[in-house]
């Protein structure tokens, strides 16, 4: 008697969990559509994007660029020398050393030619680790400024820069991010549209494993060569540029990655900058922008940005890549945690009644019940419970499904913005959508589940040390086989 309801109880979830994974791929599938749809009207509207007279008009407003680094000595000065190559009116590149223990700080002082300068920087934003020194190129007109700091963390790091910030945007990107040349322009733009209502600007992010670097420019797109990386191209192509553009459409974004996202500065002030005691600094901002405007009732637009692109170098082992998803997903357990009181709340309108409990049930328990189905299913095969028939249909709709998902994503992204022109990275794109469902997904779902643990159990918060290898760099540009490295005529990079 106990082995049948064994069985029935195994048969009833086994049940349930491949409805989960038909409504969660089906719930992708319309953020792809949605996605499709703003990709149209954006190619629409390239030829009237109006970028030329953005960068000539006297009313588009500057931009602080904030960089925190923390023993970033790899690529540091390749990222820096891209974003002071930007093509923007008005900007300064802020980069805030956060008591790094490599030479950091010696490899931009040697290329830039720094000096000290006393600056008296005001305490706008909460911060903790206290400012050591203040860097300027010596006579050279590089709007670039260097803080030193004790270490306090990213969040910290970029409290210090919205302090020190002297314009009214202010844009955050990671220490290892490339910008293309016209990024900062084409992700500011929806502020000098909309310069009431929008609040916020987030672009895509792109792997830059296996592209080649050129003084601070992605000068040749291609896939990496090795296939964990891959498969983090096709993962970044479904969740950063169609997922967030799609809920972007929709009015419901809450994630704007700290990689590169642009800002109002009165606002984070007004806000009290990022929080120090959540590990997902970035999207809790976002989360706590939508509470505060919504409690205010004010009128306003966070927006993503499917064209400006932010190349950045993506985990190359194992080891790396399971911090990097642990801290991710603790970031998201705590931001919804902490706004909880938002969900199924009308008062937050779309985002507390779709956006948040979307991603409880689709984000923060997706790892949790992915393994569940990868025990379950087969345990209830073996028992009896289901039969041969059920498995096959849960293998289709659980990874063939998403096969299929990817392989949409890969056609969208190929027609809009074609960045990688080689049919032999256009293969390896395909056989990446199917090796991320044999062990990737798996894996990554246990280190998803254990930062969920590791947040409800609570812990001391840590940056975590990403070890970078830096980019491939070469004294003058390649000759790429095909095409050259850039968009198809009439469209811009993105992301």
């Amino acid at each position: 008697m106990t082995a049948d309801w064994v069985r029935e109880i195994l048969r009833v979830t086994d049940v349930a969990i491949l409805t989960y994974f038909l409504l969660i791929n089906t719930s992708y599938l319309v953020l792809i559509a949605l996605a499709g749809t703003e990709f149209v009207h954006h190619l629409r509207r390239v030829p009237f994007a109006g970028h030329e007279e953005t960068y000539r008009s006297p009313l588009t407003e500057p931009v602080s660029v904030l960089v925190p680094a923390h023993n970033e000595s790899a690529g540091i000065v390749q990222s820096v020398q891209a974003m002071l190559a930007l093509r923007y009116p008005v900007f300064e590149v802020i980069v805030i050393d956060d008591g790094s223990t490599d030479d950091t700080f010696e490899r931009l002082r040697a290329q830039f030619d720094l000096v000290e300068v006393p600056r008296v920087v005001p305490d706008a934003t909460p911060t903790r680790g206290r400012i050591l020194s203040v860097h300027v190129p010596k006579g050279r007109p590089d709007p670039l400024v260097v803080v030193r700091k004790e270490n306090g963390g990213k969040t910290d790091a970029v409290n210090t820069g919205i302090n020190v910030a002297q314009h009214p945007l202010v844009c955050m990107v990671d220490a290892d991010s490339i910008l293309d040349p016209q990024a900062l322009l084409s992700v500011a733009k929806p502020f000098t549209d909309d310069p009431v209502r929008t609040v916020a600007s987030g672009g895509v992010i792109r792997v830059a494993n296996g592209c080649t670097v050129v003084a601070g420019r992605i000068v040749d797109v291609r896939m990496p060569r090795d296939w964990l990386a891959r498969v983090q191209v096709v993962e970044y192509l479904r969740a950063f540029l169609l997922g967030r553009t799609g809920w972007s459409r929709f009015g419901g974004l809450l994630i704007i990655s700290g990689a590169f996202g642009i800002f109002r500065r009165d606002l984070l002030v007004e806000i009290g900058g990022l929080d120090h005691d959540c590990i997902g600094e970035d999207a809790e901002l976002v989360v706590r922008l939508h509470r505060h405007l919504r409690r205010q009732k004010r009128d306003y637009r966070i927006v993503f940005v499917a064209e400006p692109v932010s190349w950045s170098e993506a985990p190359g082992t194992l080891k790396v890549l399971g911090k990097q998803r642990r801290r991710w997903h603790r970031g998201i357990t705590e931001i919804l945690s902490k706004h909880r009181g938002m969900i199924l709340n009308p008062r937050y309108g779309r985002i507390g009644l779709v956006a948040m409990p979307y991603y409880v049930l689709f984000e923060l328990l997706a790892p949790v019940i992915e393994l569940a189905g990868v025990v379950l299913v087969p345990l209830g095969l073996y028992l009896g419970a289901v039969d041969a028939g059920f498995a096959l249909v849960f293998v289709a709709v659980a990874y063939g499904y998403a096969l299929l998902l990817n392989l949409v994503a890969l056609t969208v992204e190929e027609y809009s913005f074609h960045r990688y022109h080689r049919w032999t990275d256009l293969v390896s794109s395909v056989l990446a959508s199917l090796l991320e469902n044999i062990g990737y997904r798996q894996l990554t779902a246990f280190w998803r589940t254990m930062g969920m643990w590791a947040a409800i159990r609570g812990g001391k918060h840590e940056w975590g040390k990403m070890t970078r290898t830096g980019f491939q760099t070469v004294l003058t540009p390649p000759q790429p086989a095909d095409e050259p490295a850039t968009a198809r005529p009439g469209v811009r990079a993105e992301s």
